[in-house]
């Protein structure tokens, strides 16, 4: 099938698709089961219809899991389980130290250089692996007036160099709050680069449109423009993404991707393989597998840190070394990101 054309800019005025698409998401899992011919009582494990966490999936996301199969690596992001109301040992509420890190309204300052804004607590799609699930949210500057504080804030800072947009997900936001957003940020003359941290295209492709891509020609014309994606699995990808990324790509945005290693979804090497390959065949690099965060609800993913390194070693005698990302976890209050091996070496010669 060929995919669908892209709206045109004189489209501007009328509810983009994108918008449309993710207001007819399914909002309870009873919903998702029907459509994928899934009946509840046959699920092999206990199922959640009425999580704590909300549930939220877009139907276009739906239509790439297979129905009739519990076993779909999609479906397995966003299907409640009762496991999520287990305590484990070690996990928490705010698993990567994002409290200890505000340094304003919806400011975070971890690592030396970048500042982190988290713009918005909404979501396309809830994974249930989400490592801000329980994030304080409704903390977050209400309005404009309050976000112009927090920008003052940053131009008193001239060690920012990098600022990172984040959440929930940015891409929620309307083009005109982007760019908003965006002006702001580029008006930092210490900034050098912006980066913004999304899954929406994934799950609602139709986001990246006309008035999208010349919005992101014209911020990447004066500042160079990092989007990273959250791709976990080779059946997120598809022709008409492929097309949207390739466009974003061609508009002045450089591509990565962020992967997270998942218990069912990509726990191997040919799984992790293959995404590989079919993100650089549409020109996005593979960037970093992160350690599942360990936030409380999330047990059932953790895939063990010896298993990831063997599954690492896998990748690296089958890709070339761009093909292979960097296998990290993220610590709270470390000054970066941590390899995984390194760290491991690092415990076990003390």
């Amino acid at each position: 099938m060929d995919p669908t054309p892209m709206p045109s800019a004189s489209d501007a005025k009328a509810t983009p698709m994108w918008q449309r698409e993710w207001q007819a998401s399914f909002r309870n899992p009873g919903e998702l089961l029907e459509f994928l011919e899934l009946d509840a009582r046959e699920a092999p494990q206990p199922l959640d219809l009425n999580p704590r966490f909300p549930f939220r999936v877009p139907r276009n996301y739906a239509a790439r899991m297979r129905k009739g199969d519990w076993h779909d690596p999609l479906l397995r992001q966003v299907l409640p389980l009762r496991a999520e109301g287990n305590e484990r040992l070690g996990f928490t509420e705010d698993a990567v130290g994002d409290g200890a890190a505000q340094a304003g309204p919806g400011l975070l300052r971890k690592y030396h250089g970048r500042a982190l804004l988290v713009l918005t607590g909404v979501c396309a799609v809830h994974c249930r692996y989400c490592f801000r699930r329980e994030f304080p949210y409704e903390d977050l500057p209400a309005g404009r007036a309050e976000w112009e504080q927090t920008y003052a804030l940053l131009a008193t800072d001239p060690e920012v160099t990098e600022i990172l947009f984040s959440g929930g997900d940015p891409l929620s936001f309307s083009d005109a709050n982007l760019r908003w957003h965006w002006e702001r940020a580029l008006a930092l003359p210490h900034v050098k680069r912006l980066r913004i941290h999304t899954r929406l295209p994934v799950v609602l492709p139709h986001r990246i449109d006309a008035n999208f891509l010349e919005l992101t020609e014209e911020m990447a014309a004066r500042k160079p423009l990092f989007i990273v994606l959250h791709v976990n699995h080779a059946g997120e990808l598809h022709a008409e993404l492929a097309e949207r990324l390739r466009a974003l790509k061609s508009a002045g945005a450089t591509l990565l991707n962020q992967a997270v290693l998942l218990r069912g979804v990509n726990d191997t090497a040919d799984a992790l393989a293959e995404l590989s390959e079919k993100l650089l065949e549409i020109g996005v690099l593979p960037y970093y597998l992160h350690q599942l965060d360990r936030v409380r609800g999330a047990g059932h993913f953790e895939v063990p840190e010896e298993e990831g390194l063997m599954l690492m070693d896998a990748l690296r005698g089958r890709l070339s070394g761009y093909a292979v990302p960097r296998y990290v976890r993220e610590v709270a209050g470390e000054i970066s990101k941590l390899d995984v091996a390194t760290s491991i070496m690092s415990q076990m010669s003390q």
